[in-house]
């Protein structure tokens, strides 16, 4: 992707070609290995080798009724998206806080959580929360459920959950690296600090913010190795950043070492908390030979399964674009359209937004779809 000299894009025909096919990459792949690893979350290397075979699983298993079936790491995932198109929209209005904005998405993801359908909900609520198959409980973790159980936000000053490091921020946190005009510094501030509104323990927002990092330079066309030692970078400058620091390296380590194996994925942790998560999808990503190798490695071990399947899917979709990803597991993933529909809302929002919303005049459709509100 070209880039002027201050980093912003420029947004020629190729480029938004290009910025699409890596938006739908990113969020399409990280759904197609949330889905992967659903059905084998909570099981152990040996129980998913005795019930899949030596192999493990390769392909969709049954998980919440149906193959292809996503968890909340997609559903919190795809609300982030919506709260930073929110974000870009009211800002014409002057009230520019896109952690605000992210945080009612979040409340809004939370709503559909306790809530039986869109039918419930309020006027402004925009498109996505009226979209009926999001409203199912996929074993939400308990940081994400109690951080939104009411409507204050946690900030870096005063963030919810202060003790708890799961790994329930890093794996919603690659759309912020899809902001591709902003400063990475800005990037991974902002993805911290919409982190601790669910998980405020340094390794829960740092892991967030190393994401987003990553995804951004892999967004804007760079070497994945060269994006992980640019988190490496940002992490040193803060306060508590040692356990993501180390599992990061632990990583980069790990590709140096062999033959990737389940052993080796499993020698960085189990994926539970922040960094184990991020490090696990950060290695099966370096080191995959094609999108289905990467995500089969990223899925088969005996911890969060689904989690670090989403990391190395928005990764590996970043990276090389929607094309590379398998159709035969893009043609059960659950709320497909959906995601489609949300990706090219946001590359269109980003690139094009002054034209659906500026001075000149509102796109009527788009305010009723994105709500100022």
């Amino acid at each position: 992707m070209n880039a002027a000299a201050e980093g912003t894009p420029i947004w020629g025909r190729a480029e938004r070609q290009d910025f699409r096919s890596r938006v739908r990459g990113c969020l399409l792949g990280g759904a197609i290995g949330d889905a992967l690893g659903a059905g084998i979350e909570f099981d152990s290397l040996d129980a998913i080798r005795k019930t899949h075979g030596p192999e493990g699983v390769t392909d969709y298993v049954p998980a919440y009724g149906r193959r292809g079936a996503v968890t909340d790491d997609t559903q919190m995932t795809l609300f982030t998206v919506d709260g930073l198109i929110r974000a870009q929209v009211r800002r014409d209005t002057g009230a520019w806080h896109p952690p605000t904005d992210v945080h009612r998405a979040y409340l809004r993801w939370a709503a559909t959580q306790r809530d039986w359908g869109p039918d419930e909900r309020e006027e402004g609520a925009g498109w996505l929360a009226r979209e009926e198959w999001l409203y199912a409980r996929r074993a939400p973790g308990n940081a994400c459920l109690s951080g939104l159980a009411d409507p204050v936000m946690g900030t870096m000053e005063q963030p919810k959950n202060p003790g708890s490091k799961g790994c329930g921020a890093v794996m919603r946190s690659a759309p912020f690296g899809l902001l591709v005009g902003w400063d990475a510094d800005l990037v991974f501030q902002l993805a911290a600090e919409c982190a601790v509104q669910t998980h405020g323990h340094p390794t829960g927002y740092l892991a967030a913010g190393a994401l987003a990092v990553i995804t951004h330079a892999v967004t804007r066309g760079e070497d994945l190795n060269a994006a992980v030692h640019k988190a490496l970078a940002r992490l040193s400058g803060h306060s508590g950043h040692e356990e993501t620091t180390e599992a990061l390296q632990q990583a980069l380590s790990a590709v140096r070492e062999g033959v990737p194996t389940p052993a080796r994925v499993e020698s960085l942790g189990a994926g539970w908390t922040a960094e184990e998560a991020l490090a696990i999808g950060v290695y099966c990503a370096l080191v995959a030979e094609d999108v289905r190798h990467g995500l089969l490695l990223a899925v088969n071990h005996g911890g969060d399964s689904d989690s670090t399947g989403a990391i190395c899917g928005n990764l590996l979709g970043a990276l090389h674009g929607e094309t590379a990803l398998p159709p035969v597991w893009l043609a059960e993933l659950e709320g497909r359209a959906t995601i489609l529909q949300l990706a090219d809302d946001f590359a269109m929002e980003m690139t094009q937004g002054p034209s659906l919303h500026g001075l000149n005049g509102a796109a009527p459709g788009w305010l009723a779809r994105y709500p100022r509100s």
